[in-house]
Formats: C-alpha cells, sequence, structure tokens
C-alpha cells in the first residue's frame, strides 16, 4: 500500500467569517487532506465553524477572529492568534483576500519556513476612496508573499499576475453535490402559497451588495407589469445578510412579488420545485448557486461577470451586468417557452458533466501541497 501523499505533515486551512461558498470548499475537501496522511487544523473564526462543522470531517479547530471586513485592531489579534497556531506548520493555505492578509502576516511574523498558499475567491468590492486603495495595496502585498496563489476563474488569475504573483494556477471550485430532495415539489410549492399555474423563481445566495438583489427587484417589478407573464412569478430569495432590513422594507413599500426566505437547508428542496434560478450577481467567479441550479436540471438566468461565462458556456441565459430591463426579458422568456427552458435544461446538464467534481479539486490541492512540501528550499525561511 503507498504511503500517504501527505504523512506527517501539519497542514493549516484558514479562513474569514463565511456563510456560503468558501465554508463550503474548505469543508469539502477536509476528508481527502486528512486521508492524504496530513494532520489539518482549521483556523477561523467560532461561528463559522459552528455553521460548517469542520471538526467532523477529521480536522481540529482553532478559533481565529477574522473577520469579512478590515478591522485593524480585530486584524492584528487575528494575526497573533493565527502566529501561534502556525508553530510547527509545514503549510498554511489561505482561502480569499481577508485569511491571506492575516495569514501572511502571521508567517512572516513567526513561521517564516511555513508555505503559504492563497485561494482567491473573489474580486474586490466596487467603490473608489481611501478603503478601495488599502484594500489594493494589501492585496497586492499578500499575492506577492505567497508561494502559489489558486484563482478560482481566470480574471482572478489575470489581475493576480497583474500584480506581481510569482506562481499562478487556475484551481476551480467545484460545488459539493447537493443531497436528493426530501419533498415533492408540490409539497414545497404549498408551503410557499404557490397555485399550480404560477411560476417559482429561486435565487440563492448572502443579502450582500455582490449579490445585485437591488436589480433583481427592479426586474421583478418590470416582469411583473409584462401581460405575457399572468400570474406574476413568485420570487423566493434563500439567504441572510446585511442588507435584510433594506430589502424588505423596498419589497413591502413595493408589494413586490418577493420572499425573503433567511437561510434555508431546504435548498435541493426549493430548486426541484423551480421553474426558474436567477443569479443576478455584480461579480462570481465560479457559483456554487450556478453549479446547483445545473446540476438540478433549473434552467438558469444569470449575469455575465466574472468566472460565469467559462462556467455555463451556452447552458444558461446570460445577461449585462446591472440591467434590469435585460434581466426581466431573459426571463419571460425562459418562463414563456417551455422549449426554450428544456434547451436550458438539457445544455445545464451536459455543461455540468464537464466539471470537475469535489474529489478532482481536493486532489488537486493534495498534489500542490506535495510539490510544495517535497523540497528542501523555502522560500520564506
Amino acid at each position: 500500500m503507498a504511503e500517504p501523499a501527505l504523512r506527517d505533515r501539519r497542514i493549516i486551512e484558514v479562513l474569514a467569517t463565511s456563510t456560503g461558498g468558501v465554508g463550503t470548499h474548505v469543508r469539502s475537501v477536509l476528508p481527502a487532506l486528512v486521508a492524504s496522511g496530513a494532520a489539518v487544523d482549521v483556523c477561523g473564526p467560532r461561528a463559522t465553524d459552528e455553521l460548517f462543522g469542520f471538526s467532523g470531517r477529521g480536522a481540529t479547530f482553532t478559533p481565529v477572529e477574522i473577520s469579512a471586513g478590515l478591522a485593524p485592531g480585530a486584524d492584528a489579534r487575528a494575526v497573533q492568534a493565527l502566529r501561534a497556531a502556525l508553530a510547527g506548520s509545514d503549510l498554511v493555505h489561505a482561502h480569499g483576500l481577508r485569511a491571506g492578509l492575516v495569514a501572511a502576516a502571521a508567517r512572516r511574523l513567526g513561521a517564516p519556513s511555513t508555505r503559504l498558499v492563497l485561494t482567491l475567491h473573489n474580486a474586490l468590492p466596487e467603490g473608489g476612496g481611501l478603503r478601495r486603495r488599502v484594500l489594493e495595496r494589501a492585496e497586492r502585498a499578500t499575492v506577492r508573499a505567497a508561494d502559489v496563489v489558486l484563482a478560482a476563474s481566470a480574471d482572478l488569475a489575470e489581475n493576480a499576475r497583474r500584480l506581481g504573483a510569482g506562481d499562478v494556477r487556475l484551481a476551480p471550485v467545484s460545488a459539493p453535490l447537493l443531497p436528493p430532495a426530501t419533498r415533492a415539489p408540490g409539497e414545497v410549492r404549498e408551503e410557499l402559497g404557490l397555485d399550480d399555474d404560477r411560476a417559482l423563481v429561486v435565487a440563492v445566495g448572502r443579502l450582500h451588495p455582490q449579490k445585485g438583489y437591488d436589480v433583481l427587484l427592479d426586474a421583478v417589478a418590470r416582469w411583473s407589469a409584462d401581460q405575457r407573464l399572468r400570474p406574476a412569478p413568485l420570487v423566493v430569495v434563500a439567504g441572510n445578510g446585511p442588507l435584510h432590513d433594506e430589502l424588505t422594507a423596498r419589497i413591502r413599500a413595493e408589494a413586490l412579488p418577493v420572499t425573503l426566505l433567511g437561510r434555508r437547508d431546504d435548498v435541493p428542496d426549493l430548486l426541484a420545485a423551480a421553474d426558474l434560478c436567477v443569479l443576478p450577481s455584480r461579480w462570481e467567479a465560479r457559483s456554487l448557486t450556478a453549479q446547483e441550479a445545473l446540476r438540478a436540471g433549473v434552467p438558469l438566468v444569470a449575469t455575465r461577470t466574472g468566472g460565469l461565462p467559462e462556467l455555463l458556456g451556452d447552458a444558461a441565459e446570460l445577461v449585462p451586468v446591472g440591467d434590469a430591463d435585460a434581466l426581466a426579458e431573459a426571463v419571460v422568456r425562459v418562463l414563456c417557452d417551455r422549449a426554450h427552458a428544456a434547451e436550458l435544461t438539457a445544455a445545464g446538464l451536459r455543461q455540468a458533466a464537464s466539471w470537475p467534481d469535489e474529489e478532482g479539486t481536493a486532489a488537486q490541492l493534495v498534489g500542490i501541497y506535495r510539490e510544495l512540501l517535497g523540497t528542501t528550499a523555502r522560500p520564506g525561511a
């Protein structure tokens, strides 16, 4: 029997506050890392571990409170906590820029021989001013500090190279397979108060500006007035986040047919009952929601941004970012043309079959770790 690839190595996985894709990705690769023979420790906010249960996947967990946004005092404490956790480690893998910033500083201060891998899951948020300039400088310093930068999409990889990263590789993040639906579509639709002839449009994702829900509400107002869609579809959004109160107030003020469901653990049931999934994001790399929708055989309307065109190909209706008219028209077209919806479903299943699975994603990480740890020369030493 072959010796485990990472036998007796100590690997640290680091992430900031996460309620979605990054936490899901880290949890999904842990079994393969543990099976490779490594001792794996996950470092991140306690609330994130409570949500994803990293220790249940064979890893240990060390709380390091890395917030989603810049917080100098808290970041300094996080650096010190991670510095202690890195003692005796062989490799630290930071998932996301915020985790990477803390990990690079902790390695520099206390573990210079530890290898650093950085995965970029997201682009910098839109905006300008001092905050943007600080983030840009932090991004440049962090990608240059990493031994290897893994990018979830081609545009992130190109940006990392432009910023001076030494070794940049494309590493698509695969969405874990969703479990089968546990309820019949009719039961789900009844719970949501839907009549048989009314369409159900599902969106899944954090209530955050990046996700473009303000544009979605603009589009809902437009297609609700469209005589081709009668009755107007019900839109349900599964997810929580900082925009909850703002979106709720607007839905009520404009009497929009939209229901905010909060965080849900029955996304497979919602997708099985849906006529359409919509993803109005301002930016995405390899959206887990998009992958889940196509695998579930649900037609998808999404924005043409980030890594979505390369992920989806011609298997979804793609519209410009921020264009409510185009979004509304695409939704109306899919819901009113059953043949077109069926074509999208079939194309989506073919496209999904071409994606790497969780095992492939994890195997790629094990290979990269082994490559970095198989040499005696360590750039940070």
